[in-house]
């Protein structure tokens, strides 16, 4: 398998003789590691990145964004084998007798859906020498979670405190909450904040906010608003995130009503975020008003924010429903620029419209683009692309552009 030398590596680096193994290959930091990640789809070269980190860190957390970012890499590639080989040779390392680093390994295993393998490793603390506590059972249900296995999440709460003696905390119930709401069950999650109060538990805002959620998906307006009213007069901190979600199930009606949740927001004392001027650049995009959504986005940086993949991703898509090609691809250009690409179909619509157009020069440096950011495994659909569009090879060097340089870098 083409990833034998990463995994490989992988495990003398979580051995006692890290030092040596790895000296001959330079180590590089957590941040940089982080950012290198966050661009590389390829889950070979994610795992020589990941196989490159400086062990020089005290906080196990501090190197679980890596962790995690290398996991995804490889689950979206289906290499649950390599996945396990990753996770478990961290169980030799020194560190496994703490909890929190141990909690990194069931979380990595739930963001990868292998929630039987996040069990079994709960459950091997004890052979491990591992202190069990809320902190571990927290992660656990929270890989439940992320295998999407909501129905399990009650079941598990109820018997794993019980059996190993420790009591749930406000965390517990809130990701018990979160299974219940992600199963369509917003009225048992309203019943869990009931038992909470009594027992005197905090409620925080992030809890509030996943029932709110739920209840505005599911169309119940009403019961949302009662609950909003209810986390106002308690005195519950709102927060930007709240707000976010009451944006989000206005964006369909009039900018207005946007606009004036967010200067509510801001009256509020809490400023604003990319998602909440992304949902303001939506209502205008779906409201036929072009200019404004442009406003919104070309007037981020002066509102203390940058763009995220969703403000890419939906000003390209509503440029190109607008016949704004030429647009469209100056901001996919500024989205390469920052790491932040958009999806497949969006850049379809768009290369497609860029060849209607007569633009063959700005299509093929979209393509050349692409092939130079993704790994060969996930570019056939591209190639399909490219041979109905008609394009020759983007790979002809002589016919790349300054412009496409700079897009690509």
């Amino acid at each position: 398998m083409s990833s034998s030398t990463p995994i490989r590596h992988l495990r003398h680096l979580s051995s006692t003789a890290a030092t040596t193994t790895s000296a001959a290959k330079p180590s590089i930091s957590i941040s940089r590691a982080k950012s290198k990640l966050r661009s590389e789809h390829d889950p070979d070269k994610a795992l020589e990145i990941y196989s490159s980190l400086s062990k020089n860190y005290c906080s196990p957390t501090s190197s679980r964004y890596a962790q995690d970012l290398t996991v995804r890499r490889l689950a979206k590639a289906r290499r649950f084998s390599d996945i396990e080989t990753l996770i478990e040779s961290h169980k030799t390392d020194p560190k496994i007798t703490e909890e929190p680093y141990l909690s990194t390994l069931i979380r990595s295993y739930g963001l990868a859906g292998m929630f039987d393998h996040a069990l079994r490793t709960f459950e091997q603390m004890d052979e491990l020498g591992t202190s069990r506590s809320v902190i571990s059972f927290n992660t656990l249900l929270s890989a439940c979670n992320h295998s999407k296995l909501f129905d399990k999440v009650p079941v598990l709460f109820n018997d794993i405190p019980a059996k190993y003696g420790f009591t749930p905390n406000k965390i517990s119930y809130g990701i018990l909450i979160k299974a219940y709401c992600e199963a369509g069950s917003p009225e048992k999650a309203i019943e869990t904040l009931t038992e909470m109060e009594k027992k005197g538990i905090e409620v925080t805002a992030v809890t509030f906010t996943t029932i709110l959620d739920t209840l505005y998906k599911k169309g119940e307006t009403e019961e949302a608003e009662k609950l909003w009213s209810t986390m106002v007069n308690k005195d519950c901190e709102i927060d930007v995130a709240a707000y976010n979600v009451r944006i989000m199930h206005c964006q369909g009606g009039k900018p207005e009503k946007v606009k004036a949740l967010i200067d509510e927001m801001s009256n509020a004392g809490l400023k604003p975020d990319t998602i909440s001027y992304n949902y303001l650049m939506t209502c205008y995009c779906k409201n036929g008003m072009m200019e404004e959504a442009k406003n919104v986005y070309e007037g981020l940086e002066d509102n203390g924010c940058n763009p995220n993949a969703a403000t890419f991703r939906t000003l390209i898509y509503y440029l190109c429903r607008s016949g704004d090609f030429e647009r469209g691809y100056k901001v996919f250009k500024t989205s390469v620029g920052v790491h932040k690409i958009p999806d497949f179909n969006t850049l379809k619509h768009l290369v497609e419209g860029l060849v209607k157009k007569k633009k063959i020069k700005e299509a093929k440096g979209l393509i050349r683009t692409i092939k130079k950011k993704f790994p060969p495994n996930v570019l056939n659909s591209w190639k399909k692309v490219e041979e109905s569009l008609g394009l020759a090879s983007a790979s002809d060097a002589s016919s790349i552009s300054d412009e496409d340089k700079e897009a690509a870098a």
